[in-house]
């Protein structure tokens, strides 16, 4: 591929994908519930990598033009009916792959279909992998390049290699997994049982790289400068000399940074939207008006409904029924600013402006993964049919840090890029029980409150997001010498690297003690939850053990009793932190190490 991407698209015949501009690795997702990480430490490495499910067709695969393959791991069985393949035709192609526990297996199986077996325990946590450099043929174990001859790696698999394919070589053991690693003889290919991309696996990075790099001779030129220049010049070409796009803002990172990049392509074509529905931050709108306008010269149109919004959700207490409400009148509102501009344009608005990113991406094509299309944000496809127009999306292929990135190379300054999200539904969501304009006011300036001790703590790039939430229950206190009978406010900070798992930020107690004062009673919220539903945390919490429930029980992702049994990692869809496997795997350990103690102990 071209060692100058931007003038490698130059040379193009129309807009092309970033795919088409970096050396890719593309990562075929068997349902791994880490499938999403392999793509991160790729795109840390500066190598451009994009995911598709392993059910993706040949000619999917061969527009990509990727430089390698990764299989990622998986919940199945691959000898099970109905076990997610990829087409034979894949191993054709050519292409240097590398198979990541189920990964290993599917080309075990492609080989040899008797190969593949169920263990005889379960094999889940920390071992010692022992690695078998090869002097003689080098390229055999390129994957342990700069590496020991031990490592500790992580291992997450019930089923494993029984029988060694013909043609395959062993380059690395456990003491439960002979063949924890395999390469062949003459092909670019390679097998290994373990997840090099979790933090758990010392150098799992080295490995990663040593593939892409060593292996599939990528180049690391994957950074936000070169990509900026392609995005811009994509849109350019894609919008033309006249064509005008319109957008949501809502002044968070996302919408301010693709409505910089349309500003940056298409200047004043590009008409931003603001709806303020009452519900956002502590002088929100006015801050966006200056950041956008006089700071950016993005083209804002402000339209304030805080009003009507607020009249809508007078009563009502049900969570979903106010995001329904918030939803719809959301919808009414950008319709008709979005018809009156196109009026004034004379009808050239041919786009919409959505920031979708690449996790909302990764969410919708996973293998059997939840949704099968991206949702459009704020429901908004009924304006894309009436006004007949098409998306336009310019971050979708990026991570939120790399959004982040983005807008520091764009010129937005540090504070705002460094803003954490905050939910379409603004405090709505954030207060259980009525909407009214005190409880709005008691949120807003709550949340305020804990941002700006935050701040002052010097802790608020240390968190990814936090917010303060007020609880229908009061309780009793004492401020001065006077009994106090005030609401109770939830604090919830996280840190996450990704923004689809997260931990619960652990505050030392001065700082928790700062926050008590002057308030009735705080909560502070330490639950780890999957990122997607940080935003409504509080309000699900009455529904919480409920949907627990029923998850565990409509997620389970083995097919057969056998595969229950055996089967391999858990599935996406059990959505376990890392960090929370990594504490039940210490657990474990604790339990069988006392139980040794006492044993030794008894003789």
């Amino acid at each position: 591929m071209s060692a100058d991407p931007v003038e490698k698209l130059s040379v193009g015949s129309g807009p092309e994908p970033p795919a088409a501009a970096f050396d890719t690795i593309l990562i075929l997702d068997f349902g791994s519930q880490y499938t999403h990480l392999i793509t991160r430490r790729l795109r840390d490495l500066g190598i451009y990598s994009e995911m598709l499910p392993c059910t993706a067709k040949l000619e999917e695969i061969k527009a990509l033009q990727p430089k390698g393959l990764i299989f990622s791991g998986g919940p199945y069985s691959v000898y099970e009916a109905g076990a997610p393949h990829v087409e034979d035709a894949v191993f054709d192609l050519g292409l240097p792959i590398l198979g990541i526990c189920y990964g290993l297996q599917e080309i075990a199986y492609h080989q040899d279909d008797k190969s593949v077996g169920a263990g005889t325990h379960r094999e889940y946590g920390h071992a010692t992998l022992n690695l078998q450099h090869n002097e003689d043929r080098p390229e055999l174990t390129r994957l342990f390049d700069g590496l020991g001859s031990t490592m500790e790696v992580w291992m997450s698999h019930g089923d494993k290699l029984q029988d060694l394919p013909a043609g395959f070589e062993v380059i690395a053991k456990t003491t439960n997994a002979p063949f924890a690693g395999i390469a062949h003889s003459d092909k670019l290919m390679y097998g290994i049982q373990f997840h090099p991309e979790v933090t758990h696996t010392k150098n799992g990075i080295a490995i990663i790289k040593n593939f892409a790099v060593g292996v599939c001779k990528c180049k690391s030129e994957w950074n936000m400068t070169k990509f900026a220049k392609i995005e811009i010049q994509r849109i350019r070409e894609l919008v033309g000399e006249k064509g005008e796009v319109i957008g949501a803002v809502s002044g968070g990172v996302d919408s301010t940074v693709a409505a910089k990049f349309m500003h940056e392509a298409i200047g004043d074509r590009f008409h931003a939207v603001l709806v303020d529905n009452g519900l956002l931050r502590l002088n929100e709108a006015e801050q966006v008006h200056k950041t956008l306008t006089v700071d950016l010269g993005i083209n804002l149109r402000v339209q304030d409904a805080s009003a009507r919004f607020l009249d809508l959700l007078k009563g009502v207490t049900e969570p979903e029924q106010k995001r329904k409400i918030i939803g719809n009148q959301f919808i009414r509102e950008f319709e008709s600013v979005a018809k009156e501009i196109d009026e004034k344009s004379g009808g050239k608005i041919e786009y919409l402006l959505q920031g979708t990113l690449y996790p909302d991406v990764i969410e919708s094509i996973s293998f059997k993964g939840p949704s099968q299309t991206i949702k459009t944000h704020h429901n908004v496809g009924g304006l894309l049919k009436d006004m007949k127009l098409k998306l336009i999306e310019p971050l979708r292929e990026l991570f939120k840090d790399e959004v982040r990135k983005m807008g520091r190379e764009l010129g937005i300054s540090a504070e705002l890029v460094g803003r954490h999200p905050f939910p379409g539904p603004g405090i709505a969501i954030r207060i259980l029980g009525e909407i009214t304009p005190e409880q709005t006011r008691i949120a807003r300036h709550a949340d305020s409150i804990f941002i700006e001790e935050i701040r002052s703590a010097g802790l608020y790039d240390q968190i990814a997001q936090a917010y303060a939430a007020l609880l229908p229950v009061k309780a009793v206190g004492v401020a001065g010498d006077k009994r106090t009978y005030e609401q109770v406010i939830a604090l919830r900070a996280v840190e996450t690297s990704d923004f689809m798992t997260c931990d619960w930020f652990e505050f030392e107690a001065k700082f928790l003690r700062k926050q008590d004062e002057g308030k009735s009673h705080s909560h502070v919220d330490v639950d780890n939850k999957d990122q997607r539903s940080l935003a409504n945390r509080v309000e699900a919490e009455k529904k919480h053990d409920k949907e627990e429930e029923e998850r565990e029980n409509e997620e389970k992702p083995l097919p057969t009793a056998a595969a229950i049994a055996h089967g391999n990692e858990p599935s996406k869809g059990a959505k376990i932190d890392e960090q929370l496997e990594l504490e039940e795997e210490a657990e474990i350990a604790k339990k069988d190490a006392a139980k040794a103690q006492s044993a030794a102990a008894k003789k």
